[in-house]
């Protein structure tokens, strides 16, 4: 197979990145198959400013924050992942704190002897992992979260999960946990689950992150790549060298 010749599912939103996400893939030499899994529903709420912490735990939640004009004013604020933290530094906010471990756990044991009877603003999507805010609230802290925007499963997903359960998918990306739930969905509407999952353990899975792993792996995929950055250039650049080697033996 040559690089050209390799399909490639990408489940980014369709604001912009997913666009970009298929130009990227393009230029690793292979072929796109754009299917926004998500879609980001904005919430009219703003992070609370009273707080001693503000966590953040992505892009659009730190677009959302900054649109809807939050100042963080002396607060500690927290980034979980670099992505999250050079999204922040762009829109003018301090990054105080970015766990060695991009996860909601990583933040907790960064975090977990500082907050203590303090205040964390937690402010993300309204599908935000547990772990985070049960974790700050075992360490003492009073923990509020404001949802700043709803991610749904667009009604046009699924053609990747046609190519899969046919056996016509090379590689898929799956960035949260959400997009392979949303997957999945999209294989039970079609009636073809089974199919969808063989297929895609007959591809090339990469995710980011292992909570996302953990989820693919729960329902039955084969994880064949976790970049060590969690970011999706180093994913499709991962999985797209993992689906259509350029050096061989």
């Amino acid at each position: 197979m040559t690089t050209r010749d390799t399909t490639v599912a990408i489940f980014r939103p369709d604001d912009g990145r997913l666009e970009a996400a298929a130009e990227l893939v393009e230029s690793l030499g292979a072929t796109p198959v754009a299917d926004p899994m998500l879609e980001v529903v904005e919430t009219d709420a703003v992070p609370r400013e009273d707080a001693d912490f503000a966590v953040f735990t992505s892009t659009t939640g730190v677009d959302r924050a900054a649109d809807a004009g939050f100042d963080a004013r002396d607060a500690i604020v927290c980034a979980i992942g670099e992505t999250t933290a050079g999204r922040l530094r762009d829109r003018g906010y301090d990054v105080d704190v970015v766990p060695e471990t991009y996860s909601s756990t990583g933040l907790v044991d960064a975090l977990g002897d500082r907050v203590d009877g303090a205040r964390v603003e937690v402010a993300r999507s309204d599908h935000g992992s547990p772990v985070l805010t049960d974790g700050l609230n075992d360490a003492g802290a009073f923990v509020h979260e404001t949802v700043l925007y709803e991610l749904r499963r667009p009604a046009r997903s699924g053609g990747s999960v046609e190519l899969a359960a046919s056996g016509d998918l090379d590689a898929a990306c799956f960035t949260s946990t959400l997009t392979v739930e949303h997957f999945l969905d999209a294989a039970d509407e079609r009636g073809v689950r089974e199919d969808a999952i063989a297929g895609l353990n007959d591809a090339v899975v990469g995710v980011i992150g292992d909570p996302t792993a953990e989820a693919a792996e729960g329902h039955g995929i084969e994880v064949d790549v976790v970049p060590a950055v969690a970011d999706f250039d180093a994913l499709a650049t991962e999985v797209v060298e993992a689906a259509a080697p350029t050096y061989h033996d």
